[in-house]
């Protein structure tokens, strides 16, 4: 009797881990061996500046079972995450982070769990996560504005650390939105999702480069490519102004006809001119922003561009016999 052997995929994007990756590879390929006799790791070099893809072209010359994909430039964090994805081949796909702070033997109890409990993606949620008080401040910050603009209800200990079923990432493909979030996809498919607390290491190499202005940047970009609402609260707020100067103008009105009262004149029409111009400005601000999202996806460039993969022959075998 054959039976199918499942084979697990594990994409990582890389940037700044250049010495920790060796580990890294170790503790997952021990992992790995428990799970499936069949697996791929595949690194995305995302233009890392500490020479990691040397690192990563050595570890794929001595396994084969390695894979490194060596992007043209920066593309951040969710494209090359994309780019591996689209490589992969196994039946389960795991993403994490290359710092170590997901913990590779984590990876069996989100497995167990989704072939278990028959869930299509599980999330390795960080109940106690070994960042600084800052870095925890600015995610649920990020949420808590992204949530309000995209009327969703995140999870703050929730990451890219997950496994995928084959059917969820071939739907995934699907999706080629130039502005990505790799765990928003996957929850906007609507595959039956679980969640299982994982322990979280500290940050074993480089800095995290996710700045302030990043994940502002970030969040103005998730929350113009996901949802329309700022558009509709300048609508609401546009109005909103018409109907308090109609008001005040039939007070003035009434004042000045009625009351026989005069009313004051350059300062207040000069407020009120400065006070409507910028309101202009700021919704003319917000609709180029949706022009401009619109303007990169009718583009249609390729997400990435990969300069190089490393050569080894897929060893993943699809049957074995019991």
């Amino acid at each position: 009797m054959r039976k199918k052997t499942p084979t697990i995929s594990v994409v990582i994007p890389v940037y700044g881990c250049r010495t920790c990756l060796l580990e890294l590879y170790e503790r997952l390929t021990y992992t790995l061996t428990q799970i499936s006799t069949h697996h791929e790791i595949i690194f995305v070099n995302d233009a890392s500046p500490d020479h990691a893809w040397e690192v990563i072209t050595e570890i794929s010359e001595a396994d084969v079972r390695v894979v490194g994909i060596n992007l043209a430039r920066n593309f951040g964090q969710h494209l090359a995450i994309t780019a591996g994805v689209d490589y992969c081949s196994g039946d389960w796909v795991v993403v994490m982070d290359c710092d170590l702070q997901d913990q590779p033997e984590e990876i069996e109890k989100m497995y167990l769990k989704a072939t278990k409990e028959d869930y299509d993606v599980v999330f390795g949620r960080r109940y106690e996560r070994q960042d600084s008080f800052f870095t925890q401040l600015g995610g649920k910050l990020f949420y808590y504005v992204l949530d309000y603009f995209t009327e969703n209800k995140s999870d703050t200990t929730i990451a890219n650390f997950s496994v995928a079923s084959r059917k969820v990432i071939d739907n995934f493909k699907h999706l080629r939105e130039q502005n990505r979030s790799y765990p928003m996809f996957l929850r906007w498919l609507g595959f039956k999702t679980g969640y299982i607390n994982i322990e979280h290491s500290e940050r074993k190499s480089g800095k995290s480069t996710y700045t302030f202005s990043k994940k502002l940047k970030l969040a103005t970009d998730v929350i113009v490519s996901q949802s329309n609402k700022p558009l509709r609260m300048s609508i609401k707020f546009g109005f909103t102004i018409s109907f308090l100067s109609m008001i005040y103008g039939i007070y003035l009105a009434v004042k000045y006809f009625f009351l026989e009262q005069p009313v004051s004149g350059w300062t207040s029409l000069m407020v009120s001119m400065y006070f409507l111009g910028g309101l202009m400005f700021a919704n003319l601000g917000i609709l180029g922003l949706y022009i401009g999202r619109i303007f990169n996806e009718v583009k249609q460039r390729p997400l990435y561009v990969i300069r190089d993969v490393t050569t080894n022959v897929r060893m993943l075998a699809k049957e074995d016999v019991s």
